[in-house]
């Protein structure tokens, strides 16, 4: 069994037998007839609200943490007992069958029914004149989430576009011009009077449309970190300590 010199030395932490951190050290409860140290209280959960009881079979310090002789899980998962101070016969039974003991096999045969254990008057460091008052901080903490996610899709639509292209056309023209004698020789080239055909080719021009593929921009997601203020309400509980003097000349200071 461990004493209460190696309880008055620890000032960190109960962990495991693996090392692993159960929670923080709380309560110490000594054996209501032997006044020997059986069970210590863990403070564990999130905000640090709930206190499970572990006995103190086995357990050790090292460097200043207190090691049980049982896992983390064991102990979160062990039956919710009010810590007011006093465990109960049959809180103590039903702790001890918990973590695969006896009632019976903890105290020997002979029971005493009004048996139990009561919490030190200071918590977890032995006993003297002193008191020590505790209470609960909140400790806030943050977990990140997942709260959507966003992606980026590529789709074709199609969408008709109007524009303006000049064309050209020729067109044919009767030219009349009289004779001169700078075109004397050719009117005159030919026979006095004869049939002839002249042809010329029109051409026009129509609009051809061809399609290309460019790139025009890149686009791509980026991630920005806001900063939000929350308010988190939560309720913790302290000791207060009151004098009470039965000698009513005694004045407290």
């Amino acid at each position: 069994m461990i004493s209460r010199e190696q309880l008055a030395a620890v000032s960190g932490n109960v962990v495991d037998t693996s090392g692993d951190k159960i929670g923080k050290y709380g309560q110490v409860y000594s054996d209501d007839q032997t006044g020997q140290p059986s069970w210590v209280t863990v403070t564990t959960g999130f905000f640090g609200n709930n206190q499970s009881f572990v006995p103190l079979d086995g357990a050790s310090t090292s460097d200043g943490d207190l090691v049980v002789a049982f896992t983390k899980d064991q102990v979160k998962d062990a039956p919710n007992v009010a810590v007011d101070g006093h465990l109960s016969e049959e809180e103590e039974a039903e702790l001890y069958r918990y973590y695969g003991r006896s009632y019976e096999t903890a105290y020997g045969m002979d029971v005493d029914l009004d048996r139990g254990d009561t919490m030190d008057s200071v918590t977890g460091r032995g006993t003297d004149d002193a008191m020590t008052r505790s209470e609960e901080r909140m400790e806030v903490g943050t977990e990140r989430r997942e709260t959507g996610r966003a992606r980026l899709r590529k789709y074709v639509v199609t969408e008709d576009v109007t524009t303006t292209v000049p064309v050209q056309r020729e067109e044919v023209r009767v030219m009349r011009e009289p004779i001169t004698d700078a075109n004397r020789d050719a009117a005159f080239s030919g026979p006095d009077l004869s049939e002839e055909e002249h042809e010329v080719v029109l051409t026009e021009e129509r609009p051809v449309v061809t399609k290309e593929t460019v790139p025009v921009e890149r686009v791509r997601l980026d991630k920005a970190t806001v900063t939000d203020e929350e308010q988190v309400s939560e309720t913790v509980r302290k000791e207060k300590i009151d004098t009470d003097v039965d000698d009513p000349n005694t004045r407290v200071r």
